[in-house]
């Protein structure tokens, strides 16, 4: 039996199998140590992954043997090869990190609760990418986001409740309006299936219904996203969940999100819907600059550490909506590069806050001060993250930018305006970073905590920052699939 075929199911029957296990773990540790196993292999399968799809094109699952667009299929290709090395990286790098973090976070009563419900999330996550059925991401999207809701209440941090509550709402409502155009959509074909979508859609005379349904998937997503306007959920929702969930959180659900959006649009709507490229840029394109722009000045006046680059994360979302709006190679390549490389910095920047949580009792205004004078090994691995989120070239933060540039620049329409915005916001970029970094470096402590740091988080954040400069002078894996990933949404185009 060749194992390789069966990856696209093993990538998410593995943590779901594994989450009932954990929860009947007799303690905290097993459950951990088994979570973080777990993860690892699902890491492990999504790097395999990846080589299989570099060498050849796309893998289909039916599952049972049934043929699409009878049965459930199961659809693995370079888009989805590269979103499912952030979730299950994300996962494990959080999970590494969070060991002694969450022991103090979490409700040691429910804690195998709470491993099996990031299990969950993680099955979730996975699945929704690897689904090439319209239904079964609804029900993947379901599982991830009822788990992920666990994951953020199960913080001690009693704000946690009221940020969990409306990611709930919020979510719930990015939920329905992605089902009522599912629904729409399977009203006027039949079919589930995208790539049967693809080919039954053009056969539908009226495109009434079809353009109700793009609508209520976009805005669906766009929820589920955070895109501006639609972002309201994002900034407490990360404040206040557990440094290590918000470490997992921030690197890949919105991602999974805006892989969604994307591959839906262009699988089923690009080359049905009369002008809907130009439509589907003239309506992200202002979008994408509004939360370039209003993120990064949101976050050039948030006083908590945690907020403060959860209001970044709008900014560099609006980054990726900006370069998948331009409806062309570069810019598709440089939005699912973005989608890579933010993870990397954004996951570095929380998985540092886990680290340096411990030396002090809360994120406030003054928390940090300090800190990284006391740790400099934390310190500098927060700052080659920070570097990375600015741009600076030799990190992977660079690369994405870069291509953004190159794809706006060829784009002539609006070219210097566009410029000028991803210009204007990486300054101001550089002006959020350099402000918790003067905190960290320049200065004075307000308490002396003496406590150790613990060794397998500092090894972590090390790991994940180097990944940063890695990427930055070598970013041939990750590109590589971006760019195939680009092609592979363009030949879905008219």
């Amino acid at each position: 039996m060749n194992l390789a075929l069966h990856y696209p199911i093993l990538q998410v029957i593995i943590p779901m199998l594994v989450a009932p296990i954990a929860l009947l773990m007799p303690n905290r540790k097993l459950a951990w140590a088994l979570a973080t196993t777990t993860s690892l292999c699902a890491f492990a399968l999504a790097i395999a992954i990846a080589q299989l799809v570099l060498e050849g094109s796309s893998h289909a699952y039916p599952l049972g043997d049934w043929p699409a667009p009878f049965g459930i299929e199961l659809r693995v290709d370079s888009f989805s090869a590269i979103v499912l090395i952030i979730v299950s990286g994300a996962s494990t790098a959080a999970l590494l990190a969070g060991f002694q973090s969450l022991a103090l976070e979490i409700d040691q009563d429910r804690a195998t609760l709470f491993y099996a419900a990031w299990l969950l999330a993680l099955a979730g996550l996975s699945g929704i990418v690897v689904s090439a059925d319209a239904f079964n991401i609804f029900v993947f999207m379901e599982i991830a986001s009822l788990a992920s809701y666990i994951l953020v209440a199960g913080s001690s941090d009693r704000r946690a409740l009221p940020a969990v509550f409306k990611y709930l709402i919020m979510g719930t409502i990015g939920a329905t309006f992605y089902l009522i155009g599912v629904g729409l959509l399977y009203i006027m074909t039949g079919t589930l299936n995208l790539a049967d979508l693809e080919v039954r859609i053009l056969l539908v005379e009226d495109q009434a219904p079809i353009l109700m349904a793009a609508g209520f998937i976009s805005v669906g997503l766009a929820l589920k996203a955070a895109i501006f306007p639609l972002h309201a959920w994002l900034p407490n929702t990360y404040a206040y969940a557990p440094h290590a969930v918000t470490a997992f959180l921030a690197a890949c659900s919105t991602k999974v999100a805006l892989y969604v959006f994307l591959r839906i649009d262009f699988f089923v709507f690009q080359r049905t819907l009369t002008e809907h490229a130009s439509q589907f840029s003239i309506y992200l394109l202002p979008l994408a600059l509004a939360g370039i722009l209003y993120g990064s000045a949101m976050a050039m006046r948030e006083p908590h550490t945690k907020r403060l680059f959860a209001w970044s994360s709008v900014a560099q979302i609006g980054y990726i909506v900006l370069g998948a709006s331009l409806i062309s190679n570069a810019g598709l390549s440089a939005a699912i590069m973005h989608m890579f490389n933010h993870a990397l910095a954004k996951g570095a920047i929380f998985l540092a806050v886990v680290v340096l949580a411990s030396q002090c009792s809360t994120l406030g205004p003054n928390a940090l001060n300090g800190l990284g004078r006391k740790h400099p090994v934390v310190g500098i691995a927060f700052v080659v993250a920070g570097l990375s989120l600015v741009g600076i070239p030799g990190t992977a933060g660079f690369i994405s930018k870069w291509l953004l540039i190159e794809a706006i620049l060829d784009y002539h329409r609006w070219s210097v305006p566009l410029l000028i915005v991803v210009l204007l916001s990486s300054i101001m970029a550089v002006v959020y970073v350099y402000k918790v970094c003067e905190a960290l470096f320049f200065k004075t402590p307000d308490t002396a905590n003496s406590q150790p740091l613990p060794r397998l988080a500092v090894v972590t954040v090390l790991v994940v920052s180097a990944a940063n400069l890695v990427f930055g002078m070598a970013p041939g894996l990750p590109l590589e699939l971006a760019n195939s990933a680009a092609s592979v949404l363009l030949e879905h185009t008219l």
